[in-house]
């Protein structure tokens, strides 16, 4: 039996508390109203460091005056030909040129789709926009830590299916291990279907769908009402996560039955739900990432993002897999988990790692050839805002395992695959970071205490959670019909 190491313990504690710590500091020190912004803007403004975030949150302004100046020529032209013009004082009458200028100088009015709209109320507009870029920052990364973690977990639960239904004889020695970073995917489902409660009852803009006048102002959301509204939101929500749980709660019953038994029948049964499974996993999980990813940008769209998300959080969950057991094997456990274990896990890090790339340059190529404007949007606002975490994510996730993995014999040594794994754990998340940061704060991001704060609590969340379970039963399935097969496993 496995027992949890008090210093391992200690530290989930440390790394929750300090989490906890840093994500309420984060919420405290959001701005609250645009005048807490309008203070944020000056003090960017009149800072050198500042310069070219306060350039990138006037572009809205700039967009504006540069629509002003192209209405105030059409005025101006008007006027030469001795069009009548109503002046901001409400007279109608044939003036010069000079006359025109001054008058809007004195009191701007822009015409925009037959409104007259004051540059003063734009600005205001421009401001509540900032205000919720700025509130939403806390969120976002509360949210992207929570979805990272609580994928990976599901991600190791599918690939244990995917070892039942193939009948796998190399790998039943990990399935303790398996089920044990899988018990987070309750405490997770938990906290997350939580957040997304949060998020319909209003008290964040992470899905701007949900807001009932952005709705009513957008013919294309309007026309997606259908599909994103609430209710039916949150209910595929609920099926998906309950889903996910029962298959969870028991294929472990019937594994741990099996040591037990006398008989095949458990395994049997286990194979039979994990087929079944599969199938409703591979429904859900693209809606799932239409429904928590991609719908955070809801004028964009792509056919291979259901595919994309789940490459990068099967390839994370694999590489969780890999280092929890390479730790429990430093530790003295798991006896029978050879060289070659580690090799085939280290293998499907490295092709995964590949699957994932493909994926990328196939979703990045398309959109790029079409040149279809609601679609290209999506990495213009990724490669100019988001260039760092955008191409560095290609580093770590492909170009480093590459470099790395590609070494059959670098895939057996401990110190190798754990700076390899860690890294390829960090360039998904900074995969998930970019998926969802975009659509939320836009140009107000940067790694602060709220996206560390949040890294933190769910990681000391996860190990506790993890390592807690692995107590609780034998680190090995004895009676699995392959388990001989797997102790013996070498080539």
């Amino acid at each position: 039996m496995y027992t949890f190491s008090s210093k391992l313990k200690t530290l989930s504690f440390i790394l929750m508390a300090v989490g906890v710590l840093g994500i309420g500091y984060g919420f405290l020190t959001a701005p609250k109203d645009i005048q807490d912004v309008e203070k944020l803007l000056a003090a960017e403004s009149h800072g050198g460091h500042g310069e070219a975030k306060h350039e990138a949150s006037t572009t809205a302004e700039s967009e504006h005056e540069s629509d002003a100046t192209h209405n105030l020529g059409s005025e101006e032209k008007n006027v030469e030909g001795s069009t009548a013009v109503v002046t901001p004082t409400g007279d109608s009458s044939k003036v010069d040129t000079a006359k025109v200028v001054e008058d809007v100088q004195i009191e701007p009015v822009v015409k925009k789709e037959g409104h007259v709209v004051s540059e003063e109320a734009d600005h205001t507009e421009h401001l509540n926009h900032v205000l919720h870029q700025l509130q939403n920052k806390p969120w976002s990364a509360l949210y992207v830590a929570c979805i990272f973690f609580m994928l990976v977990s599901l991600g190791v639960l599918v690939f244990y299916a995917i070892q039942q239904v193939a009948q796998a004889g190399w790998s039943p020695v990990l399935f303790r291990v398996m089920q044990g970073i899988t018990a987070y995917l309750p405490v997770g489902s938990v906290i997350f279907f939580i957040v997304l409660l949060l998020s319909g009852f209003h008290l964040n803009h992470l899905f701007i769908w949900l807001d009932p006048e952005v709705v009513a102002s957008d013919k294309l959301i309007a026309n997606k009402a259908g599909y994103l509204n609430f209710p039916f939101w949150i209910i595929r929500a609920a099926i998906f996560l309950i889903g996910w749980n029962l298959y969870r709660y028991y294929s472990r019953k019937n594994c741990l039955a099996q040591d037990e038994s006398n008989d095949n029948l458990n395994y049997k049964k286990n194979f039979k739900l994990s087929a079944m499974f599969l199938v409703f996993f591979i429904v859900s999980e693209s809606i799932m990432s239409w429904d928590w990813i991609m719908s955070i940008d809801p004028h964009w769209f792509s056919t291979l993002f259901g595919w994309y998300v789940f490459a990068s959080f099967f390839v994370s969950s694999i590489t969780t897999i890999a280092l929890v057991t390479l730790y429990l094997k430093a530790k003295g456990v798991l006896e029978h988990v050879n060289t070659s274990h580690i090799h085939d896990l280290a293998k499907f890090m490295f092709g995964f790692s590949i699957f994932w790339t493909y994926l990328w340059f196939s979703q990045y190529m398309l959109i790029w050839y079409a040149n279809i404007p609601e679609e290209v949007t999506y990495y213009i606002t990724r490669i100019e805002l988001y260039n760092l975490p955008f191409f560095g994510a290609v580093v770590m996730n492909f170009v480093f395992p590459l470099l790395i993995l590609i070494n059959t014999d670098f895939k057996r040594i401990t110190w190798v695959l754990v700076m390899a794994g860690v890294v390829i754990l960090g360039g998904h998340y900074i995969d998930f970071f970019n998926m969802i940061m975009p659509g939320t704060v836009g140009d107000r991001w940067f790694i602060g205490i709220s996206e560390i704060a949040s890294v933190l609590f769910f990681l000391g969340l996860f190990i506790y959670v993890v390592f807690t379970a692995m107590t609780k039963v034998p680190l090995l399935a004895k009676r699995n019909p392959f388990i001989e097969e797997s102790k013996h496993f070498h080539y």
